[in-house]
């Protein structure tokens, strides 16, 4: 049949004439799809549909989950051929599924197959679900942490080997919309009620019930519906008055939620759209056609490479420094307010003996209560069990008392940003903690070579910084001190890894990579409103190209009180060379005014009684008049973009920045910079160096020397060069 320790698939053949055909990819903990894997298990199809023994075919894995998806080397590959290659490819894969789907049928009288069956254990994602719906039967174990689905809108592409096509059809668009237009993922439970599965069973019994089904399949059970005489699509299709409405529904929301600057999932809509008005076979033309078009498109490669390659890399320790392993067993989180609460639970979640220390024991109790609070939603949606909960909580001792500490291998430090209340937290600890223990700051602005100044032992002082609300935000941003050592790295990165969240490596300077380029962008946007210029119109030239929440929400959402304080220790630090004295007087109005942002139900937007925004401050306008003048989209855009790009860049300069890898994917979990783009060296490298340096040139003189080019990038536009070219995605040299 084929080597079973070289062989992505293997078959054997029963008593009873039943094939199974075995998913296991030598050297991968899941399943992934290759060309080679592709051309096998048509080979091993073709096999079983010949013998006249077979009486049918399950299709399953030999390991706890069915597939992650497609090998992105494949993709690559395909790309690098050109539109003619990638469309040749996919039609290949479109070729194989259906070769499944009719199972040896007489294409005419589709009578004369073989049942086939997807016996899915566990985790089927991409192309480990498209598979399965080309089957006749989708039968998947019950396993709770399994997730199924068609994710592949979240890294800048579509399901493109025929899941968008058969979803479409089987479930109606309306009802496919969140799984394809969200990359939405059920448990096997919920993807049975949604229609996706046709089965759950007990894991133990999950290849005996897919072998009774093929046994008992009758002719009829292997016609797809949309094979079948007058099959009609759930729904309606566009020509009827239901359908029609539902794609006017789902234009709109489509280009409501991607503002048109994501190109996949206008892809998608056209898939689904054209491929509901022709027959099954033409509309898997129409998907590889548009599939083909997307990963053309510079966007879903900068999107695939950041979300996906880069994103898995630096979680697998990528930068990490070559010593011992450093997993955290007991973890103290010292503060208990939002943000040391937040560590807790995360830490809790992941498996981490958590002590939770606040000044008072009521402090440390509220701390801990928001894991309970955090825990009860989680049971609320049946995501928790009260055995989770109890034993997540079980792992959390808040107390005042330091000496709870002993034992600790890893401190986060959470309190007040203060260098004084910091530096006596320090002592504190580290008279109670032992020798090896490493101690972090949680700290989103003060240095951290300063905060160690503190510490008597410097080397093993590091900074963790976590973006607020920690239990839902991925990023954390690992700050490097001067004295910092390798050792303490390494315990940063495994504590991130263990806690199921993404690092970056950064080295010490004001406001590290996130904030360096999330306070420019908030700067720029509030400077215009001092300017003149319309906020309706800096707001949505954010969000058209690409930006989650245009700056004057970002700053109401993240308070104004706290950006005046940052600006006033900027001020101080910076003197005679503080560059935003313009901004400061807007800031300090709106503070003066009590409008302190989203928590006092008042800032640049007005907000109801509930806290929900109801548009843009009309208070603004007479402090503030909107000029008559106002300035082109594309110029506003540029000053949004390049207020952060610029500092992304200078960051590499300083070396602050090591990795271009870190940066995008920073970028992009950090603060949401566009991520169609890939984040900011993938969007120059989109937009080339040389354009790079004339829109910067042309914003210096209208704007200022804030804008001026860095010396990276014009000499990188007279050499041609590109940041993935010339870094490689590795780190910047010394």
């Amino acid at each position: 049949m084929s080597d079973p320790k070289t062989a992505d698939f293997t078959m054997a053949i029963d008593a009873d004439g039943v094939a199974t055909i075995t998913w296991d990819v030598a050297a991968k903990s899941m399943n992934v799809m290759s060309t080679a894997g592709f051309a096998l298990l048509s080979s091993l199809v073709d096999q079983a549909l010949a013998d006249a023994a077979v009486k049918g075919i399950i299709i399953t894995s030999g390991k706890k989950d069915f597939a992650g998806g497609m090998d992105l080397n494949v993709i690559a590959e395909m790309r690098a051929g050109g539109a003619q290659a990638i469309f040749d490819g996919v039609m290949m894969m479109h070729a194989v599924l259906r070769k499944i789907e009719r199972a040896g049928m007489d294409p005419k009288t589709l009578k004369g197959g073989k049942p086939i069956v997807a016996a899915l254990p566990g985790t089927a994602l991409g192309i480990g679900l498209e598979l399965p719906l080309s089957c006749h039967r989708i039968i998947a174990a019950d396993n709770p942490k399994a997730k199924i689905g068609l994710p592949e809108i979240m890294v800048g592409i579509f399901p493109g080997a025929g899941g968008t096509t058969r979803l479409t059809r089987k479930m109606g668009a309306m009802m496919a919309a969140p799984f394809l237009l969200e990359g939405k993922l059920s448990d096997p439970k919920a993807a049975k009620a949604a229609g996706i599965v046709d089965e759950v069973v007990e894991p133990e019994a999950l290849l005996a019930r897919a072998k009774e089904w093929v046994l008992a399949a009758k002719e009829a059970d292997l016609v797809k519906p949309w094979d079948a005489k007058g099959y009609k699509m759930p729904g309606g299709a566009p020509y009827q008055p239901a359908g029609f409405m539902t794609f006017v529904g789902a234009n709109a929301m489509v280009h409501g939620k991607t503002m048109g600057v994501y190109p996949a999932a206008k892809a998608l809509l056209g898939a689904v759209y054209e491929g509901a008005l022709v027959p099954f076979d033409t509309a898997l033309k129409i998907e590889a056609r548009q599939f083909t078009s997307v990963l053309m498109n510079p966007s879903s490669s900068a999107m695939i490479r950041s979300l996906f390659i880069n994103k898995e890399a630096l979680e697998k320790g990528a930068n990490r420094p070559a010593v011992a392993d450093q997993t955290v067993r007991k973890l103290g989180v010292i503060g208990a307010g939002m943000m040391g609460a937040g560590i807790a639970y995360v830490s809790a979640q992941a498996g981490i003996e958590v002590v939770l220390i606040d000044s008072t024991q009521e402090a440390a109790d509220r701390g801990r209560a928001h894991s309970e609070a955090l825990l009860d939603k989680g049971m609320a949606r049946k995501k928790v069990t009260a055995e989770k909960k109890a034993e997540v909580l079980s792992r959390i001792t808040a107390t005042t008392d330091y000496t709870a500490l002993s034992g600790c291998d890893l401190i986060v430090e959470a309190v007040f940003e203060d260098m004084k209340v910091k530096a006596e937290v320090t002592a504190r600890v580290e008279a109670a903690v032992g020798a090896e223990c490493i101690y972090a700051t949680n700290t989103s602005t003060l240095p951290i070579t300063d905060l160690a100044r503190a510490s008597a032992r410097p080397d093993q002082f590091i900074g963790i910084h976590f973006f607020s609300p920690v239990d839902k935000m991925m990023l954390v941003e690992i700050i490097r001190g001067k004295a910092t050592g390798d050792r303490a790295v390494a315990k940063a990165l495994d504590f991130v890894r263990q806690i199921r969240k993404t690092p970056i490596v950064v080295n010490d300077a004001r406001f590290f990579y996130a904030n360096r380029c999330i306070i420019p962008y908030i700067n720029e946007g509030i400077r215009m409103v001092a300017e003149g210029v319309e906020p309706a119109l800096i707001e949505n030239a954010a969000k058209l190209v690409g930006m989650p929440l245009g700056p004057l929400q970002l700053v109401d959402e993240t308070s104004i009180d706290l950006g005046v304080k940052i600006a006033k220790a900027t001020r101080l630090a910076m003197g005679d060379a503080y560059p935003d004295g313009a901004v400061d007087e807007v800031l300090f109005w709106m503070a003066d005014q009590g409008r302190l942002g989203k928590k006092s139900n008042s800032g640049f937007y007005a907000y109801d009684a509930t806290g929900k925004r109801e548009g843009l401050w009309e208070g603004l306008a007479p402090k503030y008049p909107v000029s008559a003048d106002q300035p082109e989209l594309t110029h506003v855009q540029h000053r949004l973009l390049m207020a952060q790009v610029l500092e992304a860049v200078r960051a590499l300069e300083d070396g602050v920045l090591t990795d271009i890898r870190e940066g995008d994917v920073g970028a992009i979990l950090g603060w949401g910079f566009a991520p169609w783009s890939g984040g900011p060296f993938s969007w120059l490298d989109i937009l080339g160096a040389a354009r790079a340096v004339e829109i910067c040139d042309a914003l210096t003189a209208s704007e200022g020397a804030r804008f001026t080019t860095p010396a990276l990038l014009r000499e990188m536009a007279a050499k041609g060069e590109t940041f993935y070219g010339r870094f490689g995605g590795v780190r910047k040299a010394a």
